[in-house]
This record gives structure tokens, C-alpha cells and sequence, in this order.
């Protein structure tokens, strides 16, 4: 959570520009989060940022400067390399709940610095839920969308948990369309994000009301078909192992994130989920509530051609095709499975 004092310095930093330009994570924290932004600014654009989560020089600041934008939010990423922040000329604002960074010309809210790891839609939410209460479905789409049950979505769920509310809810079905309408080419995911921007009332989605809802759905269910059978498919190899691998090879739709946490919702072990792309494994790590992740893969990597990190229970990591079976040795080592 954000302490008073930054709720007010981050409603300033959103109420006083014309022109921003958000650059958020493609999952539904992300897409949340700057659906929140956007709705209460009522200016601007927004970017996904796919792949590895890092904003960097390229082609990051070269979009600031084709926009005009006049001050950039960066939203639930976990690196923001010093260069792009030099780069530009506009002021930036980073909201994360990763690992804390140190960087130069920043204004940063991270509530690791006190040990939380709040999603940064709930963050959002403290500053623009008083003013915007009918975007609250939104709020509470991000919020279960990383596995967070807060105060304000027990009211309208009837989930005793988060992962209850991901897996067995009509908001859990709204955070996988959240999650979905993020793959597939920039333009179907462009026309996804506009429409979802105003959208006030998430039963439109649900019952398709109107043809911007029935495109939308149409996305979801297209990438859910492919979903579906792979994750059928990926439940055939389950077996007594303690460690869960399963490897897919894509070269259009990166799902690893969203089969990962089901199959931890499912089968309550370590999941390793890895989709195979240019040489590398690019994985999506989970791991249930008694087993810490984050050190495990710190030291997994060791020796490893690959690079990776997030939080306790979820993390990324890619790895080169050659070191996968190698880092899979040392993840079974490092967790004691």
C-alpha cells in the first residue's frame, strides 16, 4: 500500500500533465493499472510492454519523443534501465512492486521499500477509486489478476481467497480476458485496449451488450481456444514429480504466464512452464505457498546462460536452449525437490 503522503504526491504527478504516455506490463496488473490511469487523466496512450519486462533506450524513448508526451508512467516493470530515464526529456514517474531499484530522475513508488509487495493496481486504486467508483470492477480484475485479495474486492466477491476468486469467478474470467487480448499482433491488441478504455460496466463484456463488447470477447475466446489445448494437453504429463515441466514451442502467442499459474491452481506443486523462441526457454516459474522461489532461481542461474527474478511465488526467467536441462538440475538442488 501507498502511505498517505505518496497517494497525494502520485494524484498530483497524475493530474498535472496533458499528454502522458504509459508504458505498463502486458498481464492484467499492468493493463489494469493503466486502464485506471487513463480513465482518470483522460489523456494520453498506453504501451504493453512485452517479452522481458525492462524499458530500455530502444525504442522506448524514440516513442516519448514521437508522442510529445509530457511526462511518462511506467507501471508494474521491473527494470527501467538509468539510460531511458537520461534519454528523456520529460519527467518519469515509476509505480513497481518488484525487487527495489536505485535510479537517478525518478519520482519511484515501490512498497517493497517496506517489505509489500501490493500489486500496483491496488496502489493505483488508493489514488483515483474516491473519484472513479465505477471503475472498481476494474480495480478488482488487476488486483485477483496477481493472486491479491484486497479490502475493496471482498464486497463484490464471494471468494474467501484470491486464488478462489482467479479460478472460480466472473472477475477470474475477466482477468484472463484482461490477460488474453494482450497477445497476438499490436493492432488486435491496440483495438482490444481502446475498447476496455470505455467500458464502464464489466456485465457488457461478460453478455456481450454491444459490438465493442462481442470484438473484444471474440479475442478472448480466440487466444482461450488455444489455451484450452494447451493446457489439456499440458495436464497429460503430470506424474509424481514434485517439479512440474512442461515446454511448448510458439512463435505467435506467449502463454506461459497464464498456464503457469493454473497448473500451480491445479496441481500444487512447483510449475515450470517454458516456451521455446529463438535459442532460449523463456519461462514462467511458480511455486505454492510453503517454497520460496526468488532465491532458488537466483542461484539456479548461477553458471547458467540465462537471466530471471520476480517475486517468492512467480517468477521469470529465460534461459538459453543448450542450459535448460542444466538449470532445471539446479532448480531441483536449490528447492530440494
Amino acid at each position: 500500500m501507498l502511505t498517505l503522503q505518496e497517494v497525494a504526491r502520485l494524484k498530483e504527478e497524475l493530474t498535472n500533465c496533458t499528454r502522458p504516455l504509459f508504458i505498463f506490463h502486458d498481464d492484467p496488473d499492468g493493463l489494469a493499472s493503466f486502464l485506471l490511469c487513463y480513465r482518470f487523466v483522460k489523456e494520453g496512450r498506453g504501451i504493453p510492454l512485452k517479452a522481458y519486462p525492462r524499458v530500455g533506450v530502444e525504442p522506448f524513448a524514440r516513442k516519448v519523443e514521437e508522442f510529445g508526451a509530457d511526462k511518462v508512467f511506467i507501471l508494474d516493470v521491473a527494470m527501467v534501465d538509468q539510460e531511458f530515464i537520461d534519454a528523456v526529456k520529460v519527467p518519469v514517474v515509476w509505480l513497481d512492486h518488484h525487487s527495489v531499484l536505485e535510479r537517478d530522475r525518478v519520482k519511484y513508488f515501490n512498497p517493497q521499500k517496506r517489505g509489500l509487495g501490493t500489486p500496483v493496481t491496488v496502489m493505483v486504486w488508493q489514488v483515483v477509486g474516491e473519484e472513479r467508483p465505477q471503475d472498481l470492477w476494474i480495480a478488482v480484475v488487476g488486483a485477483i489478476g496477481d493472486w491479491c485479495l484486497p479490502d475493496y474486492a471482498r464486497p463484490v466477491l464471494n471468494s474467501c481467497c484470491a486464488e478462489d476468486a482467479l479460478f472460480d469467478s466472473e472477475f477470474g474470467t475477466l482477468a484472463k480476458l484482461f490477460s488474453f487480448v494482450l497477445k497476438g499482433k499490436v493492432s488486435d491488441v491496440s483495438a482490444s485496449i481502446k475498447i476496455l478504455t470505455r467500458i464502464d460496466d464489466f456485465r457488457e463484456i461478460l453478455e456481450q451488450k454491444t459490438p465493442a463488447a462481442k470484438l473484444v470477447w471474440k479475442r478472448y475466446l480466440s487466444v482461450k481456444n488455444v489455451y484450452d489445448g494447451m493446457l489439456s494437453d499440458a495436464l497429460k504429463h503430470d506424474s509424481a514429480d514434485k517439479l512440474f515441466v512442461y515446454t511448448y514451442s510458439d512463435d505467435q502467442l506467449s502463454l506461459t504466464k497464464d498456464l503457469s499459474n493454473e497448473l500451480l491452481h491445479k496441481l500444487k506443486k512447483v510449475i515450470v512452464v517454458g516456451r521455446e523462441k529463438s535459442g532460449e526457454v523463456r519461462c514462467s516459474v511458480r511455486a505454492p505457498a510453503d517454497v520460496k522461489l526468488a532465491k532458488g532461481i537466483e542461484r539456479a542461474l548461477v553458471g547458467i546462460e540465462g537471466y530471471g527474478g520476480g517475486h517468492e511465488q512467480a517468477c521469470g526467467v529465460a534461459i538459453k536452449k543448450h542450459d535448460f536441462k542444466q538449470f532445471l538440475d539446479n532448480l531441483r538442488k536449490e528447492l530440494k525437490l
